[in-house]
């Protein structure tokens, strides 16, 4: 059975409230993603230059056990290689040159494990999405290993789309914030509210056109914190932040950054 809501936190989580320099926290896609390429060393390094609080990127457990750093299920789009990941193990991932497409000065880029990311970024925020395969529980336990180990408990945010495999990261890691990711369907006020309950999520990461003002004023009222992707649009960006939204996801977190002030 799904908590009561009253056991749910009456505040936002700690590390997304209150919002720096009471403006929402800007979170690099996949790190400075328009300008590098993405899921990247060099792209979450030039999302901190730009002024980014930190960044999203998103993992897998790869075939030999690793949490590595990468979107899709395969490299194709990235390395102009069909691999897939789960079912690779690191060294052939990790051979893969995943720089070019996005010009020569990031040919060498590889594909980064996730402690690699914590370590390179020691004051950021990571927004740790996770895809997997369903309910991937040895992904769960794997990637709150790398965060228990890299001491970051206390600024990663999971979150994910799969019920399930946030549900199996709560159990192996209660003490980390959680956030339920979710779109436009036909079903998603009934199934994000439903989810952060059974979830007891801190945080809702929704699309951002369903930031509506009813919707963020019932969130907040409820002490979930709301992290809007993906944020682009200058107009976008000030209609969001005037909600009070807790941090923007976006691929140009330079330019979130500069309208923000």
């Amino acid at each position: 059975m799904p908590p009561r809501g009253s056991e749910r936190p009456a505040a936002p989580p700690r590390i997304l409230a209150p919002r720096r320099g009471n403006r929402a926290l800007v979170l690099g896609h996949r790190g400075a993603s328009a300008d590098a390429p993405e899921n990247t060393l060099a792209a979450f390094r030039l999302a901190m230059d730009q002024g980014a609080d930190g960044v999203e990127l998103d993992v897998w457990r790869c075939a030999s056990g690793e949490v590595v750093v990468i979107h899709d299920e395969d490299t194709r789009r990235t390395a102009g290689e069909v691999l897939a990941v789960p079912d690779t193990p690191w060294p052939a991932l990790r051979a893969l040159e995943v720089g070019a497409w996005k010009g020569d000065r990031f040919r060498g880029e590889r594909i980064p494990l996730l402690a690699e990311v914590l370590e390179a970024l020691p004051g950021a925020l990571i927004n740790v999405e996770l895809k997997g395969r369903g309910r991937d529980r040895r992904l769960a336990e794997a990637a709150a290993r790398v965060i228990r180990r890299a001491g970051a408990a206390d600024r990663v945010i999971a979150s994910s789309f799969h019920v399930k495999l946030l549900a199996a990261f709560r159990r192996s890691a209660p003490e980390v914030t959680r956030g339920f990711l979710f779109e436009e369907s036909r079903m998603w006020r009934l199934r994000a509210a439903l989810s952060a309950r059974w979830l007891r999520a801190q945080a809702l990461h929704p699309e951002a056109r369903l930031v509506t003002p009813l919707q963020a004023s019932r969130w907040q009222r409820e002490g979930l914190a709301i992290v809007a992707w993906t944020v682009d649009d200058a107009a976008e960006v000030r209609r969001l932040e005037a909600l009070g939204t807790s941090a923007l996801i976006s691929n140009v977190p330079g330019a979130v950054v500069r309208l923000l002030g």
